[in-house]
């Protein structure tokens, strides 16, 4: 019995010193809770243009070998243009029979709709419009959009991530500050990838281009890309 008690007492102490542990590791130090942002503005030097060929023919054969030709026409365009074969991607493909006041119930379709799609980064932006011109005379009859980007986003990422860290560092100084109190060391920091990345600023860019188009110049100015990064960090209050 008293071996036993003896057990039960040690049991009990144990459990008392883990808790005490426990406790002392859940109490937080003095923090001060901050989030910093930085942003770099830069000239785009690359622009990615989606364009492809649509065609439509009686006979299904017709349509995808019509399509096809346009294609290939438009490929060997680009490359002969200096484009890299890596920068251009087929994108959307599609062959589709069109029927008249919707009968799909009858056995032949009125014609055939065939469609290519590809992706293409262009790296000589003065040579934009030359380039889109060249490209309607060999077959390509619509464009989906551009979208500006810059070729060594990553060198601008961090660029960016560094201001953001200084700016996180500037307002915990001076909210401490107010209160009489000093930052220490970083207790945690984590960067907030949902709201980081590069996205074009297009201020003035359709004036701008429409001034250009006047005057016989590009018809198409990149504006600006901003690359943004956001961290929030905890500095220890001393």
């Amino acid at each position: 019995m008293k071996k036993r008690n003896q057990i039960v007492l040690l049991v009990a102490f144990v459990l008392t010193a883990l808790n005490v542990k426990a406790q002392q590791a859940a109490v937080m130090p003095p923090l001060v809770n901050v989030s910093g942002t930085g942003e770099v503005r830069v000239q785009p030097n690359e622009v990615v243009i989606n364009l492809g060929v649509e065609t439509r023919e009686k006979t299904l054969d017709a349509a995808r070998k019509e399509t096809d030709k346009k294609a290939a026409a438009i490929i060997s365009y680009l490359k002969k243009q200096g484009v890299d074969a890596k920068d251009i991607q087929t994108s959307y493909v599609t062959l589709n029979p069109i029927y008249n006041n919707g009968e799909y119930g009858r056995t032949a379709p009125d014609f055939y709709v065939a469609q290519k799609n590809m992706t293409v980064v262009i790296k000589k932006l003065n040579k934009f419009d030359e380039l889109l011109s060249g490209l309607y005379d060999v077959g390509a009859n619509h464009v989906g959009g551009i979208q500006f980007q810059v070729s060594d986003v990553e060198k601008y990422k961090a660029e960016a991530r560094k201001k953001a860290v200084a700016n996180a560092k500037q307002k915990a100084t001076a909210l401490t500050t107010e209160l009489g109190a000093k930052v220490g060391r970083v207790y945690a920091i984590n960067e907030n990838n949902g709201s980081s990345g590069p996205r074009p600023m297009y201020k003035a860019v359709m004036m701008e281009a429409r001034a250009m188009d006047n005057e016989g110049g590009p018809s198409i100015a990149g504006g600006e890309v901003i690359i943004s990064s956001t961290v929030d960090v905890s500095f220890i209050i001393e």
